[in-house]
């Protein structure tokens, strides 16, 4: 078999398999910096691979999600998290027929430029670089795709397909960009049900909250009826696990069902009349294809609201980062004054980027535990 059949073998299973209202990788806009097409690998199947096989998807293991600085490894990471997020979106871009390569992608990448210790970490390198230009993570992980990593000797960054940019650029929610494509809302969709249900855990598992109180919540009580029709009384951590699980599951069928019937309506058939109905007739941006029922959106609202109020607001939490925010803080003060430490590829930008963005750029590499160490290195003698 030649490299050729190789070749045309992606294409035809996407033929075969993909929706008409699927980003086909034939009709990619492809990268920025040219390149021969790879024998057997479509295009999202080669930016997959550029993604796991660098060292911010890797770091990913070692970045809190939520709760930083807690004991015991059961909570998730940014790693974890977005293992999570890709099941999830792997599942609704098969169901709607979208191209799983280019989900699967976008899943893997979505929070590659979150800095260390969880939101905590973005919040102080914002301040910090007030009137700078500010940092977002969704920017950071552009900077990141097409800059910081240099895997590569022909080009800077990871020259990923124009399409996986565009996503990521999408997540911004800036008026520049294009209207997402089906698979962009498909990750979106499968973040938010993954870290609503993921953080609702990991809290009962560390004592912030209790399953009882989270039963209050009309989304999650329905979960629990389902729960008890399909196996009965359950209690302890089997109820838990169940409930979340069926949390998940019912909201993953109704983000199918609800999408192929606003796909149907609006009689969909081309990644055209996907962004021009996301535009709307008024252009403001109106329509998600890929949306909960006004119902099961209500209900995400206010499983939402609670983990805002007595989880991510908790005493416990604000306490822990504080602290972390401080440390953070005053290693990148530290670096602003002593440039000359960082690595050399950081120095280097410090010429075209100034001084306080390659310190962002360095620190928000790191690890948890690296900056820790590098935190008692540079102010703690040790």
């Amino acid at each position: 078999m030649t490299s050729a059949t190789f070749s045309s073998d992606w294409k035809s299973r996407e033929a075969l398999v993909l929706a008409p209202w699927a980003m086909h990788g034939v009709d990619s806009a492809g990268r920025v910096h040219e390149e021969m097409p790879h024998p057997f690998r479509s295009p999202y199947q080669r930016d997959r691979d550029r993604i796991v096989h660098s060292a911010a998807f890797r770091r990913l293991a070692h970045k809190t999600q939520v709760f930083t600085g807690y004991p015991g490894d059961y909570h998730r990471s940014r790693l974890t998290h977005t293992l999570e997020v890709t099941s999830i979106a792997r599942t609704l871009g098969r169901a709607l027929a979208l191209n799983e390569d280019l989900v699967e992608t976008l899943a893997l990448a979505h929070d590659i430029g979150h800095p260390p210790l969880g939101h905590a970490g973005e919040d102080t390198l914002a301040q910090r670089l007030h009137g700078a230009g500010g940092f977002n993570h969704n920017s950071q992980a552009l900077r990141i795709m097409e800059l910081l990593e240099t895997r590569y000797p022909q080009f800077p960054g990871l020259n990923l397909s124009r399409e996986v940019l565009e996503s990521q650029a999408t997540r911004q929610r800036s008026g520049k960009c294009l209207p997402p494509l089906l698979e962009t809302q498909v990750v979106d969709a499968a973040d938010s049900i993954a870290y609503d249900t993921h953080d609702a855990d990991d809290a009962i598992e560390l004592g912030l909250v209790a399953l009882e109180e989270l039963l209050e919540i009309p989304l999650v009580s329905e979960a629990a009826a389902r729960t008890r029709d399909r196996y009965g009384t359950l209690v302890g951590v089997e109820l838990r696990r169940a409930v979340l699980h069926e949390l998940v599951e019912f909201q993953v069928a109704e983000l199918v069902v609800k999408s192929l019937a606003t796909l149907a309506a609006l009689s969909i058939d081309s990644t055209a009349k996907v962004r021009a109905a996301f535009l709307g007739s008024s252009g403001s941006g109106s329509l998600r294809i890929v949306a909960h029922s006004p119902t099961v959106a209500a209900g995400k609202k206010q499983l939402e609201t609670f983990l805002f109020q007595r989880v991510y607001r908790s005493d416990q939490v604000l306490a822990v980062r504080q602290i972390t925010q401080e440390k953070l803080g005053r290693l990148f003060d530290w670096y602003c004054l002593h440039p000359v430490e960082m690595p050399a590829g950081y120095q280097h930008r410090a010429a075209q980027f100034g001084v306080p963005r390659s310190v962002a750029d360095y620190l928000a590499g790191m690890s948890d535990r690296y900056l820790d160490w590098d935190y008692q290195r540079r102010l703690c003698g040790s």
